[in-house]
């Protein structure tokens, strides 16, 4: 018998090919659980991206389907768990991983709309998923919760003070929920990526590019921070999150776990 198998997912901001989100979703159906794909969609391109990621992960043999939702909205949200209780009876875990980096940037610089988009994506989203899904998981004898915050909700680097103040946000919340829904059966715990290449890590390294510097050495020059002497991938961050879905962390609640190689979270 699988690890997940008979157990119901919800992944957010999972339709990029690179991002941690569509990894998690591929770990976890792997491991049995059927898994509801989410992002924002725009466009018909983006559905069809969407789309596209749910067909990878049924021609592999697993269980998905994609649903659009914008974490920003409630609606959306409400409507995400009603139709994945309707189609598969139960939420067993919820993968919050919908994310922004646009509270990166000079502080003094740094305007209205992107603390306000922070705050909307990178921790009230999980809020509200959070409001909507737990209900559900107390009717069916508990669940387990994933919030991906960052090694920076553990530790603060220069010109990033919007992102680092929503995930250290996220790290309290996981905590707090820990606290409040133990006794129901749920568990509630943080990853904390590192270093990790996925297309938000492809910006993180544009951002930290010297003048003259290729991307390449950008790269290397960043690793000079990872004890293990590489960067990790999206799978490194899924099989953490499966981990930590099923029962063989059932004792693990509250926690913050950094993914990182052994990097420092900084100050």
């Amino acid at each position: 018998m699988k690890l997940l198998e008979g157990k119901v997912a919800i992944v957010t901001g999972a339709a990029h090919p690179l991002g941690m989100g569509f990894a998690a979703c591929r770990k976890l159906a792997e491991a049995g659980a059927k898994v509801v794909v989410t992002d924002l969609i725009r466009t018909d391109d983006e559905l069809k991206n969407l789309q596209a990621r749910v067909d990878e992960i049924m021609a592999a043999g697993g269980e998905a389907v994609a649903m659009a939702v914008d974490v920003t909205d409630r609606a959306q949200i409400d409507a995400c768990v009603t139709a994945t209780r309707d189609a598969f009876g139960s939420v067993d875990i919820l993968f919050n991983n919908a994310g922004t980096p646009v509270g990166c940037g000079e502080f003094l610089q740094m305007t209205d709309r992107q603390w306000d988009l922070s705050y909307r994506v990178n921790l009230k989203g999980m809020v509200d998923f959070c409001q909507v899904v737990i209900p559900v998981m107390v009717d069916h004898g508990g669940g387990a919760i994933i919030n991906n915050s960052s090694l920076s909700g553990l530790g603060a680097a220069s010109e990033m003070a919007a992102y680092t103040a929503t995930k250290f946000a996220v790290v309290g919340l996981s905590k707090a929920l820990a606290c409040e829904f133990a006794h129901q059966g749920i568990r509630v715990n943080a990853v904390c990526p590192g270093n990790i290449w996925t297309q938000m890590g492809a910006m993180e390294a544009e951002h930290h590019r010297r003048e003259g510097e290729t991307l390449e050495q950008v790269k290397a020059r960043m690793l000079g921070e990872v004890p293990q002497g590489r960067w990790g991938s999206g799978d490194d961050v899924a099989d953490t999150v499966v981990y930590l879905a099923s029962d063989r962390a059932s004792y693990i609640n509250g926690v913050a776990l950094p993914v990182a190689g052994g990097m420092a979270p900084g100050l």
